[in-house]
């Protein structure tokens, strides 16, 4: 009898302890980690948005998200996923040379593919090496050629891809046994930065962008509350950069600056430009460029100033310029007719800054802060998910851990 009784006793006690153990993985937290391309600071405050503001209400707002110099697409989403700035993750521009082999990185899948261009580590790297499941519906980087450095699951970026299709692909991802569900999820939307480039930040067409995007996340949210995951879900809505309008009559001819006697190469020319001479050229190129100095600033590889975080890296030209907010430069004063807005230009420039929003369990409610610094989102996914950052990166949790729960 004693012995049925111990018998007895011992199976409550392991079934107690399966029990416990499927319920604490049953409750580990889940990150999706959104990005809406473009979305300027202040575009949450037209009124088109009322998820967002739902999500400012249910949890963290910072008044902006300071993107990396220079703002622009690739370099800050891989700054946002490796805590590091260009000149380290090698991401410089959406566009750029290496001088030395030849070969030419742009937003192409045959050259965004190609791992040799991606230093760092990114999160979703360093979650896979503490057995976390991670999963891309389109994010830059994600797509690379090395299967160890790319997601468990990801999606091959498509841009004509339903905005639908892409929330429902998310949705698909969290309806897999908790063995298989990546626990780390990005989704990317580039509406807002589209309709701003074709049609500029005041347009109707950018509003109906901002609401459509706004819908999206809505979908989404819906989508976590029919799963019942919402109470382990951590939701962080960001964007990369933001947009400053430009027109034809703020213009800066790279023709007339440069003359007719230099033939330098000229590239990533916009709201800044590359420029590669022979060595003995540089100083006189140099010299012309900086006697015309209006409208934008211009710098040898050397003098860029240590705030950009940007001159040490190798691919680098001998000479960059940097235009004004709302300026460009153009070549034969050839302006482009389907472009209105642009980005890239320094990353402290009001126009640039970008959004953070974040709700969830492992957030403060109603919590609004001041800037928050993109490199810093890094550490922060290493704390949701209680893992170690690796140590060489630039971000740090200090700045941004406010937005936490105690």
């Amino acid at each position: 009898m004693m012995r049925k009784t111990y018998l007895f006793i011992a199976i409550l006690l392991l079934s107690s302890l399966t029990a416990f153990k499927l319920e604490s993985k049953d409750n580990e937290q889940i990150v999706i980690l959104v990005s809406l391309d473009g979305f300027r600071w202040d575009y949450p405050d037209r009124g088109y948005s009322p998820k967002l503001k739902e999500i400012e209400e249910q949890g963290v707002r910072a008044l902006t998200l300071q993107p990396q110099f220079p703002s622009m697409t690739f370099p800050n989403h891989y700054s946002i996923i490796t805590g590091l700035v260009p000149e380290k993750h090698g991401i410089i521009a959406n566009y750029f040379l290496n001088p030395i082999t030849g070969d030419t990185f742009s937003l192409r899948h045959a050259h965004v593919s190609q791992s040799k261009w991606y230093k760092g580590e990114a999160f979703w790297e360093t979650a896979r090496r503490y057995g976390i499941k991670t999963a891309a519906y389109f994010w830059p980087g994600s797509e690379m050629d090395l299967e160890y450095r790319r997601p468990d699951y990801f999606e091959s970026y498509e841009h004509e891809r339903p905005y639908r299709t892409r929330v429902a692909g998310v949705i698909e991802w969290l309806k897999l046994p908790d063995s298989l569900m990546p626990r780390f999820i990005m989704l990317y939307f580039d509406e807002t930065d589209s309709k701003a480039h074709s049609y500029g930040t005041d347009s109707k067409e950018l509003n109906q962008g901002i609401t459509r995007v706004d819908s999206m996340i809505a979908l989404l949210d819906s989508g976590i509350k029919d799963l019942g995951l919402s109470e382990r879900v951590n939701l962080i809505i960001l964007s990369d950069h933001g947009m400053a309008d430009i027109s034809s009559e703020r213009i800066i001819n790279l023709n007339d600056l440069i003359g007719n006697n230099s033939k330098p190469s000229v590239y990533n020319y916009s709201t800044m430009a590359m420029i590669d001479t022979h060595k003995d050229s540089v100083g006189i190129l140099y010299s012309r460029l900086k006697n015309n100095e209006n409208r934008f600033k211009v710098y040898k590889k050397d003098e860029i100033t240590e705030r950009y975080r940007y001159k040490n890296h190798p691919y680098l030209p001998e000479i960059l310029l940097i235009a004004d907010n709302g300026w460009q430069f153009v070549q034969n004063n050839q302006t482009s007719k389907d472009r209105l807005a642009a980005h890239g230009y320094d990353n402290k420039v009001l126009d640039m800054q970008g959004i953070f929003f974040a709700k969830g369990p492992a957030f403060k409610k109603n919590y609004k802060c001041n800037t928050l610094n993109n490199i810093d989102i890094y550490p922060l996914l290493c704390k949701l998910f209680d893992i170690e950052p690796l140590n060489n990166i630039d971000g740090n949790l200090l700045n941004i851990i406010h937005v936490l729960e105690e």
